[in-house]
């Protein structure tokens, strides 16, 4: 039997990691894009013992107690205020390494006057760069925050700025439905990472 050839160059892409999803305040129901990429792709969701009440405190209590019940790093997939949850979490977890990357998508501005009190505790947003790759998409008519003040955001996390159109808060309400635009994103951006991650260990 002929040996087959050696490889001249190594596959583009590696196996991606286990996807944990982070919904929004009052959570993400059946017909949202999240609820569906569980079913479709065996995505897991961060549950919170408050989802009408969230505390920033306890979210970022329950995230680092997920993470560290992972066996390796994962991908985080975070809408509206997990997007915020994520950027407050890696300003003061001492787990960052268990994140590969994070698809951060439609960041509200909890910083807003108008903000109702359930998500007091989120008014100041996080400016600390993220220390994994992220990108954050974001729609041009978002009712819950400006295409200026998501891109802004995004520079201040060192996350890739990607705006989607005028597609609303990019929710079930949006008409997204399965959203394979939204999961060619965050494959691509795990590939990414994982390329930038091997060249890293390559000039070390």
């Amino acid at each position: 039997m002929t040996a087959p050839p050696p490889l001249t160059t190594p596959p583009l892409a590696t196996p991606h990691p286990r996807v944990l999803v982070l919904p929004g305040w009052q959570n993400s129901g059946p017909a949202h894009w999240q609820s569906r990429w569980e079913a479709l792709h065996g995505f897991v969701r961060v549950e919170q013992a408050d989802w009408d009440w969230p505390r920033r405190g306890d979210w970022m209590a329950r995230l680092d107690e997920v993470l560290l019940a992972e066996p390796a790093p994962v991908a985080l997939v975070a809408h509206s205020l997990g997007c915020q949850l994520v950027a407050a979490w890696a300003a003061h977890s001492a787990h960052t390494a268990r994140v590969r990357a994070a698809l951060l998508v439609a960041p509200p501005d909890t910083a807003r006057a108008d903000m109702p009190p359930q998500l007091a505790s989120w008014r100041v947003v996080p400016r600390q760069r993220l220390p994994f790759a992220a990108e954050v998409l974001f729609s041009s008519d978002d009712p819950f925050c400006s295409a200026e003040r998501a891109q802004a955001m995004a520079a201040d996390w060192g996350a890739r700025p990607v705006p989607m159109g005028a597609r609303g808060h990019l929710n079930a309400d949006s008409g997204l439905g399965d959203w394979p635009e939204g999961v060619a994103r965050l494959h691509a951006l795990l590939d990414a990472s994982a390329s930038d991650t091997t060249a890293s260990d390559i000039s070390e």
